[in-house]
């Protein structure tokens, strides 16, 4: 893998993250309290609930946008990536500590939190080392 060569299945992920912040982050920001009901929340902010779809669209438009750039703007993108994951993987956490009751669905949340993070630290360190 040349140092200006991204593999297509890289590639491939970065879209399928736009199309799944895409999924969340559009509800989220149109009807916050109809869609966090409807995962079993009770209490909602609504406006902390936007600024949530808000991160995620821009980081899932610009995996979309940026998918066709070179290596180095990969590895700048996964590493803002790997933070935001890590961040809410330990916001979920702390979440579930504190509130053991909390919905069912924040462990669907961890999870694809969980999955991506894997995801962009496999890719960044196998670019890093091409």
């Amino acid at each position: 893998m040349s140092e200006k060569t991204v593999p297509q299945t890289l590639k491939n992920w970065f879209v399928a993250h736009f199309i799944i912040d895409m999924l969340f982050a559009i509800p989220m920001m149109i009807a916050p309290t109809a869609l966090l009901t409807l995962f079993g929340w009770e209490t909602i902010d609504p406006f902390m609930t936007r600024l949530a779809a808000a991160a995620l669209l821009g980081i899932g438009i610009e995996s979309y946008l940026g998918r066709n750039a070179g290596a180095e703007s990969y590895i700048t993108m996964m590493t803002l990536k790997i933070i935001w994951s890590a961040g809410a993987i330990v916001a979920a956490g702390i979440t579930l500590i504190q509130y053991p009751d909390s919905p069912r669905m924040l462990w669907a949340i961890l999870a694809i939190f969980l999955g991506f993070n894997v995801v962009w630290v496999i890719w960044r360190n196998r670019l890093i080392k091409a």
